[in-house]
């Protein structure tokens, strides 16, 4: 596998960032010539390094409550621990490795996960999972699938443009016009937002082309109004090393919190002092759970010199610490950031009611 070069770097930098910026912005931030820029572009999302999805905020939907589950399926059980979990309505992901499972679940009542999370050990398909259920009207998710941190810490870029981007937020986004929910317009146009990788797709469209540049007014409202946010997501397994360093190993770490402690300033001192920039942050009252990238060699002394120690401080605010590692070259994704199973499910939900 070649590696990255310094241009396309910067490049999946700017794009990970996933700023509404116009093209010119873009370029002045990187540095780079606008040819380059685009050949980059199409080359990111061609070879599988990028792909882009509309992710919605849970509330107006009716879906408050996010879980994330890290399970263990047993081996002889996984296909039938992959078609119970994927049949779920509420599932908008699902990798699934040779040692660990990992999920994510909108639903409309906390218990909604809980009783699948029965079903699933209830049938021996795998051990309890690691579970953390956030109402996410607040913020509970603080970083919900943002790779720009790490990205730009690879590969040596200073700062970042827009992480973390995060999944809910602090209160509903309010209704259009007072009107008391999610209208049916409203609905339709945020389903032909999260459909519209997939239609692109269908239709042998680039997936450097479904960004939100064009976008019809009633979805760019959505967009501005915080309702839908238009993102970019990594693969760490397609992409290829720059300078040598890759981050092809996927750990997420849970436990619960002790007296006093704040997750954000576990967050604050992780990216700060231990130059680690986590992925995923999910928390509840019991259990808070991040997902972050590392890479399969350790890193060199220099490397680590003046960072302060991942473990002991993850250590000063979590106890009964569980930690899982997989290549992330040995997951598979039945379910790939499928937003738009939410949206089918509400419509036909409310079609059966009328």
């Amino acid at each position: 596998m070649r590696a990255l070069t310094e241009s396309e770097a910067r490049v999946i930098a700017v794009l990970l960032a996933a700023r509404p910026d116009r093209e010119r912005d873009r370029l002045h931030q990187i540095g780079v010539p606008r040819s380059t820029y685009h050949a980059v572009r199409k080359r990111a999302y061609d070879e599988g390094w990028l792909r882009d999805r509309y992710i919605p905020h849970p509330v107006p939907l009716g879906r408050p409550y996010v879980t994330v589950w890290v399970a263990r399926p047993f081996a002889d059980r996984v296909e039938e621990f992959v078609s119970t979990v994927a049949a779920d309505p509420g599932d908008v992901l699902l990798w699934t490795g040779t040692q660990i499972a990992v999920a994510v679940f909108f639903h409309a009542k906390p218990t909604d996960a809980r009783r699948l999370g029965e079903k699933v050990v209830a049938s021996r398909l795998a051990a309890a999972p690691l579970v953390v259920t956030a109402r996410v009207d607040s913020p509970t998710v603080p970083v919900y699938f943002d790779f720009e941190g790490l990205w730009c810490h690879l590969a040596g870029l200073e700062g970042t443009l827009a992480y973390p981007h995060g999944l809910g937020g602090s209160g509903e986004p309010d209704p259009e016009d007072g009107a008391p929910g999610v209208t049916p317009h409203q609905t339709w146009a945020i389903g032909e937002l999260l459909r519209r990788p997939f239609v692109a797709q269908e239709q042998g469209r680039g997936g450097h082309l479904v960004g939100p540049f064009g976008l019809p007014f009633s979805q760019r409202k959505l967009l501005m109004r915080g309702w839908v946010t238009h993102r970019t997501l990594l693969d760490p397994a397609r992409l290829p090393p720059f300078q040598g360093k890759s981050a092809d190993q996927i750990v997420f770490v849970s436990g619960t919190p002790r007296a006093g402690a704040r997750p954000e300033v576990l967050f604050a001192t992780l990216t700060r002092e231990s130059r680690v920039f986590p992925f995923l942050f999910a928390v509840d009252a019991d259990r808070w759970l991040l997902g972050a990238l590392g890479g399969s060699n350790p890193a060199s002394p220099e490397a680590r010199g003046g960072r302060r120690p991942v473990l002991p401080t993850v250590r000063e605010y979590l106890e009964g610490i569980e930690i899982a590692q997989e290549a992330a070259s040995g997951f598979v994704s039945p379910v790939d950031h499928r937003y738009d199973r939410l949206v089918a499910a509400t419509t036909t939900a409310r079609s059966a009611k009328s």
